[in-house]
């Protein structure tokens, strides 16, 4: 039995779950999430907990088994706590600005990256250094995220660039003289 399937998936109050045939609607204090969830798990919303059961012990039921709890799970934590992803900014003269829905890099690039944000996600910027995007879908937090990394990946020589707060880079050793 998978061990994170088989595990309930609490409700907290001020959360309301619906379950319409596969496509699951969970609102809360923060927004409201839906998913269409597979058609074999078997999804059962009881009095402060979801059980997500599976039909048989074949292979692609084990695997969705633990994934449909984890998708059902990450939308209950996102509708009430929200998710988060920090960011630094590593280099001379790199930094970050928000103007409303738009991030704009100076990179070290000719001329500044200018980045949309997604609908549903938040950055905020402190000391124009370190970046916090926010938002209340899993995927699109690290997804968004990941985007803005890929405007600058951190090099391994003198590590500038962007790169997650908890991420520890491999710095390589730089030229030698005789």
């Amino acid at each position: 039995m998978s061990r994170i399937g088989r595990l309930p998936v609490p409700i907290p109050s001020g959360v309301k779950v619906s379950l319409d045939g596969t496509k699951m609607t969970v609102n809360g204090p923060k927004g409201a999430l839906s998913q269409n969830l597979h058609e074999r798990m078997a999804i059962a919303v009881e009095t402060g907990q979801i059980i997500v059961t599976r039909p048989s012990d074949a292979k692609q039921d084990c695997a969705l088994h633990g994934l449909t709890r984890s998708l059902i799970n990450n939308m209950v934590v996102g509708v009430t706590d929200g998710f988060q992803k920090n960011l630094e900014i590593n280099g001379v003269g790199y930094r970050a600005e928000i103007n409303g829905k738009v991030l704009t890099l100076a990179l070290g690039y000719s001329h500044p990256v200018v980045y949309e944000l997604p609908e549903g996600i938040s950055v905020e910027v402190e000391k124009q250094t370190k970046l916090s995007v926010k938002g209340i879908d899993k995927q699109l937090v690290g997804a968004a995220a990941a985007k803005i990394r890929s405007f600058r990946k951190p090099e391994p020589y003198k590590g500038k660039g962007i790169k997650y707060a908890d991420e520890r880079l491999l710095r390589k050793a730089g030229k030698t003289g005789k």
